[in-house]
């Protein structure tokens, strides 16, 4: 084996065949080997050995608003990624709104990224965002490493970030294809939206009524006639 310089051991190890009690051994911060539970040792390792806790492997939270640069009140990289490890999640994947700029161009691409290095605790990865205007930008925002792209068909709630129209979805669509890229859509139909009872007050029933379902029905509808 490889030289180890860390064993974590726990009664509840997660792994691809269940919970068991098993020792982790760590070379250089890679697993090196799962081992049985009362394993011996390798010279010169430090043992951790975490009792009951659950040790299982890093999580991924593919949906983020991290809103730094330029919201970083509402929360930022520091104070996002410290939760997120706090919580076994090792890798975070930032939505495109929200911060200022948003993720739309590989310059504001680069300048979240310059932000994020700085304060990051976990991993971190970025949702390109597909507005408008900047279908041009989808393709480059791809190969600068994005993992997909994120648009609305109703209002986002920031002005810096519109939804598309049906053409300009189907724009989107047929360069992201092109790439063979992944779009996520946040599907509710605006003039559903628009009829519904606006909210008057902060109670949930409220907030439902002024979402209906046939909002997120049409809408994915539509994408499915799209689609064919």
């Amino acid at each position: 084996m490889v030289d180890v310089n860390l064993v974590l051991r726990s009664t509840r190890v997660i792994t691809p065949e269940g919970t068991r009690p098993a020792a982790i051994a760590v070379s250089g911060g890679t697993i090196a080997a799962v081992l049985p539970y009362d394993a011996e040792v390798p010279a010169g390792a430090v043992l951790e050995d975490v009792g009951d806790d659950v040790v299982l492997p890093g999580l991924v939270d593919s949906h983020v608003h991290v809103n730094d640069p330029g919201r970083t009140e509402w929360e930022g990289f520091w104070t996002a990624t410290r939760a997120a490890a706090a919580g076994g999640i090792t890798t975070i994947v930032d939505m495109p709104l929200n911060s200022l700029p948003p993720t739309t161009t590989v310059d504001n691409l680069r300048t979240k990224q310059d932000v994020a290095r700085a304060k990051a605790h976990v991993d971190v990865g970025f949702w390109g965002g597909a507005l408008p205007d900047n279908v041009k930008d989808l393709r480059p925002l791809h190969d600068a490493g994005v993992y997909g792209f994120k648009c609305f068909l109703s209002p986002s709630g920031v002005e810096e970030f519109p939804e598309l129209d049906q053409e300009q979805l189907a724009r989107s669509l047929a360069e992201i294809a092109g790439f063979d890229g992944l779009m996520i859509v946040h599907a509710e139909d605006p003039h559903h939206l628009a009829a519904a009872p606006q909210k008057s007050s902060s109670q949930y029933a409220d907030f439902l009524a002024s979402r209906p379902r046939d909002a997120e029905n049409t809408a994915i509808q539509n994408l499915i006639d799209q689609a064919r």
